[in-house]
This record gives structure tokens, C-alpha cells and sequence, in this order.
């Protein structure tokens, strides 16, 4: 068994393609429109095979999204190696997203850093 992707609501559908597209890597397919609901998603489809679903519908709510809550917490990515870590957490940094954490060598010996990216979302870059 596997996950077949994970899926989540954003309010700007471009720029939440554009920014898994521009940071990880990942393929996006055409996207779908619902005319009858207004419904639109893209599935963005990365190296391994794993995809992200990004929906939009007209109403939403946007709850505050606080990083210690219950529920759904980050999406994790791995890039290869340490190096690849600080250089796309120093990218996204510079770009105007939030580090959270790291890069560093976690207790349970992941080395990672976390940032809050695209919405609010926090992204866990590992090896």
C-alpha cells in the first residue's frame, strides 16, 4: 500500500503551483476546472512519484495556522544531502520565507531545517 498523494487547499492556486514548481522540483499537470462548483486543482507530481494535490474552491475558510497545533503539521522533502539542505533553506530564506528550525542535526539524527512556506504551510527539508 501507498499513499497516492496528499491534498491541500491554498487560496492563490498559481503561486502555490509556482512555488512547488520553483522549490522542489516538482511537475505540474494542466489543471482542472469544475465550471459547475468553480472547483480548480493542479496535481503537482515530483521525482520519486509523490504528488501534491492544490485545490482552490470560492469559499473558504483561512484559519490561522499556527505551528504547534494538531492535525496535518508539514509536507517533508528530501533533497539529496546535507549541502542541499542549506542551500535551498539559504534560497528560500532569502526569497522572504520564515526558517524556522535549522538546518541542524536533530536528536533523532535527521539533518533538516523547516520553513513556512507557500500560505502558512510549513516545509520540512531533509536529506
Amino acid at each position: 500500500m501507498k499513499i497516492e498523494h496528499i491534498a491541500m487547499y491554498v487560496n492563490n492556486l498559481e503561486a502555490a503551483r509556482d512555488f512547488f514548481v520553483k522549490y522542489f522540483g516538482g511537475k505540474s499537470n494542466d489543471g482542472y476546472h469544475n465550471p459547475n462548483t468553480d472547483f480548480r486543482s493542479y496535481f503537482i507530481t515530483f521525482d520519486d512519484g509523490a504528488r501534491l494535490e492544490i485545490m482552490k474552491k470560492p469559499v473558504m475558510d483561512d484559519l490561522e495556522k499556527p505551528l504547534n497545533r494538531t492535525g496535518y503539521i508539514h509536507l517533508a522533502f528530501s533533497v539529496g544531502s546535507k549541502e542541499a539542505v542549506d542551500e535551498l533553506t539559504a534560497r528560500l530564506k532569502n526569497d522572504g520565507y520564515d526558517v524556522v528550525s535549522g538546518p541542524r542535526t536533530t536528536g533523532d539524527g535527521y539533518y533538516e531545517s523547516c520553513i513556512v512556506g507557500i500560505e502558512g504551510n510549513q516545509i520540512e527539508i531533509t536529506v
